[in-house]
């Protein structure tokens, strides 16, 4: 609504027309001194919705306005993180499924390179550009029952020939450094000669004489490897890349 509009609503009436003065006195008839009606104009009532009771003080629509702009600054601010955390989601879920893979070890099977309820980052690329080594420490399924998943060092790989003779593995006749492996954690049991088939790997424990692995349920096949472990980051004071 325009101010002349809004004046107008709260102006005098106009008043009715009023004659023009005689020119000379003349001695009016009678009649002219009668009283004129009385005419009282009332103006309407203000209704809640009339627009005059709408306009708010600078103060107040300084005020609305602030409070506005805020509440669109937050929404813009929710929409960004919102944004930000689904696109983490779907980096996350693309590095876990094809990149790398936090893993925890349970057990003392791969003592004392690994310790119980350490943290590994594993390594799922490693093995999509290249094929696994022996040494390497792995993650795998388990083959006896695949939902299951181990962690073991390679020791030997396909078309290799191992044999262990109290305790001691050699691998195509050599005999395998095993310096990491403690005297107590040392077997002494007999096992091969076997040829490994090809896709296939021989894996077993550090903790010679305390581990479930292939001497006891045969070779892995290479699609069982699930990734290398890369590093232990926990515990920290721990911390180690293989």
């Amino acid at each position: 609504m325009s101010d002349s509009n809004h004046d107008n609503r709260f102006a005098a009436p106009e008043p009715e027309h009023v004659p023009e003065p005689p020119t000379r006195f003349e001695e009016p008839p009678v009649e002219a001194y009668a009283a004129p009606p009385v005419v009282l104009t009332v103006p309407d009532p203000l209704l809640p919705g009339d627009p005059a009771i709408a306009v708010a003080s600078p103060d107040a629509r300084l005020a609305l306005d602030g409070t506005s702009l805020w509440l669109n600054r937050l929404g813009e601010e929710l929409v960004a993180w919102l944004k930000t955390l689904a696109s983490a989601a779907v980096y996350a879920t693309l590095i876990v499924t094809f990149g790398f893979q936090v893993a925890r070890v349970e057990g003392m099977s791969m003592a004392p390179t690994l310790q119980d309820q350490d943290r590994l980052i594993v390594n799922k690329l490693a093995y999509r550009i290249g094929d696994p080594k022996v040494g390497d420490i792995v993650m795998l399924y388990y083959p006896l029952k695949p939902e299951k998943s181990f962690v073991k060092r390679i020791i030997a790989e396909e078309n290799d020939q191992v044999r262990i003779v109290d305790g001691r593995v050699f691998r195509n006749d050599v005999p395998l450094d095993d310096s990491f492996v403690l005297p107590e954690y040392r077997s002494h049991d007999d096992w091969g000669p076997q040829a490994i088939p090809e896709g296939y790997y021989f894996v077993m424990g550090d903790h010679r004489n305390n581990s479930s692995d292939s001497r006891h349920w045969g070779f892995v096949p290479k699609k069982y490897i699930i990734g290398k472990v890369q590093l232990r980051w926990w515990p920290m004071g721990h911390a180690r890349v293989f």
